[in-house]
């Protein structure tokens, strides 16, 4: 099993509604509007490009298990979501995760099991108090899914 993980800090905004049903974003933005149903996070630390060498290397195989753990004053709640190998993680300030198989440069995981409506509310109404928001990525693939050879063993 091969193993990479990141972490770094966002913020909280007041208008986080977190009520989107496909997806879940942290941005580098300083602001959001009630229209970002999205967004869970602003002030990151982070955007999809300056993300972790390894994790994004370990993320680009559809095998990989990606997990998303947000915490928030004492609260918090995962995601499980998988790799893709249509990631490029080029977007300079948006990290997003998907319950659909899209991606873009902002995308990050795909096939997640929660979107921002499924979080916790509990987090959500700390993180509307615009508490710091700690982050936490990882990347677990299992060396075995790949061959000798390198490849994954699924023909395209």
């Amino acid at each position: 099993m091969i193993r990479a993980t990141d972490r770094f800090k966002a913020n909280g905004h007041r208008l986080i509604s977190a009520r989107h049903d496909a997806t879940l974003e942290i941005t580098k933005d300083a602001h959001v509007t009630k229209r970002g149903s999205c967004i869970i996070a602003v002030r990151s630390e982070k955007g999809a490009i300056d993300l972790d060498s390894e994790f994004k290397r370990l993320a680009k195989f559809p095998e990989t298990v990606i997990t998303l753990a947000i915490r928030c004053n004492g609260v918090e709640d995962s995601v499980v979501a998988r790799g893709s190998r249509g990631l490029t993680f080029t977007h300079p300030t948006d990290i997003v995760f998907r319950k659909s198989g899209f991606t873009c440069g902002r995308t990050v995981a795909v096939y997640s099991d929660k979107s921002a409506s499924l979080l916790k509310r509990s987090l959500i109404e700390e993180i509307r108090k615009e508490f710091p928001v700690e982050i936490a990525l990882e990347a677990v693939f299992r060396a075995e899914a790949v061959n000798a050879d390198g490849q994954d063993g699924r023909r395209e």
